[in-house]
């Protein structure tokens, strides 16, 4: 691969990879301060996702490795490096943890796909990889809003900006549905 190609490939895998830890984290953290009801299947459900995002990380740090690359994997150069702001949402129901998560998966797919489209033609390895990371974190989306919609496929949570909107829709919605 082209030396130039070979480091975009590389910037792009590590914000990538920052991402994903974020996201690891935040749902940890989730799982750590959910609460209500619904807690055991949710706080279930969200280490299971850990696990899978986690291996998703080691995909891309071995990625930026095979590409020749160094993976910065610190929270430092995380924090340093990244775009978007702390999970807002502290101990709570499930359901609120659930309206602002799906935000945060929202984001997270929407920028691994745009990466997946930007390596399509430079490195099919790495658009391959982009495809199948997003085949998961897709899942883990669906499994969240299968919580916050209606049976018509309304989504309690839509049209909300912030992860404290969604939360707080979410909950409105679950109390005044039978």
């Amino acid at each position: 691969m082209n030396p130039e190609i070979s480091s975009d490939v590389i910037a792009l895998l590590q914000m990538r990879l920052h991402a994903l830890n974020d996201l690891a984290l935040t749902l940890k953290h989730a799982h750590w301060n959910v609460v209500g009801p619904h807690f055991i299947a949710v706080h279930e459900m969200l280490d299971l996702q850990v696990e899978q995002v986690l291996s998703m990380t080691d995909d891309l740090a071995e990625r930026i490795s095979t590409l020749g690359g160094e993976p910065h994997g610190t929270p430092g150069a995380l924090v340093a490096d990244r775009t978007w702001s702390d999970y807002s949402i502290g101990r709570a129901e499930a359901i609120e943890h659930l309206g602002a998560l799906n935000l945060v998966y929202t984001e997270v797919i929407k920028d691994h796909r745009s990466a997946m489209q930007e390596t399509e033609e430079s490195d099919p390895v790495t658009h391959d990889m982009l495809i199948e990371q997003l085949r998961g974190l897709g899942l883990f989306q669906w499994f969240v809003r299968a919580h916050l919609e209606s049976s018509g496929g309304e989504l309690s949570t839509a049209g909300a900006s912030t992860e404290r909107v969604a939360a707080s829709q979410a909950a409105d919605r679950a109390r005044t549905q039978p």
